[in-house]
């Protein structure tokens, strides 16, 4: 299996330092560069073009959600994945709605570091936990000014989409569900396509006005 080759970019060396002594003994995880500000960071995602890129949502010269923005209309084939210290809602949905693939909260350990490196480059989204619990109650509060409509999902898709707007990795609910990690993201992938909904945002979202989960409020 081929490596996932990684670019960070963080205007601090210090953290770029700290994310690398995290990342390279990770198996199948590749840092094949770093860049110090968001201009140099694209150039590097344009002529190294890797499968993820891990930037800070500060930056200078242009910012994580500009980045990020950019990235994903000039080269789709790289995720963006966003570290912030930030646990906000509202800076997590701007960017997600930039185009990257998945929101980190800096205080976040080695194992999610990787995990959400993993899911991104699997073209998975990925999301804090506590972001999600967060954007689970705002989707619920819109949810409830919506009419709820006919679900055109099969019963295993719908045990899928619960469990994808519940905050669970591929893995997690292939264990869960007793299958194979093909098999769900062919579940994912079906029932993303009956939906017309590509973002966990909108999952959530729909699983909420749908009555799958159920908000913490």
């Amino acid at each position: 299996m081929e490596s996932i080759r990684v670019i960070l970019a963080d205007d601090h060396t210090f953290l770029r330092l700290g994310l690398r002594a995290l990342l390279e003994d990770a198996p199948g995880i590749e840092i094949v560069a770093e860049a110090g500000d968001g201009e140099e960071a694209l150039d590097l995602v344009a002529n190294l073009r890797p499968d993820v890129l891990v930037t800070d949502i500060n930056m200078p010269r242009l910012d994580g959600l500009k980045l990020a923005s950019r990235v994903s209309a000039d080269h789709p084939a790289t995720r963006v994945l966003i570290l912030s210290m930030y646990a906000d809602r509202e800076f997590a949905r701007k960017a997600l709605s930039s185009g990257a693939a998945g929101y980190l909260v800096k205080d976040a350990g080695e194992a999610e570091l990787e995990a959400a490196i993993r899911a991104v480059a699997r073209g998975e989204s990925y999301l804090s936990p506590t972001i999600s619990a967060h954007l689970v109650k705002e989707f619920s509060r819109l949810a409830r000014a919506e009419t709820t409509k006919p679900n055109p999902l099969t019963a295993r898709q719908v045990e899928v989409l619960k469990l994808v707007a519940e905050g669970m990795t591929t893995k997690a609910i292939a264990r869960c569900l007793g299958v194979s990690i093909k098999t769900v993201d062919t579940h994912r992938t079906q029932l993303m396509d009956r939906l017309g909904i590509h973002d966990v945002a909108g999952l959530v979202r729909y699983a909420l006005r749908q009555g799958f989960i159920k908000s913490e409020e």
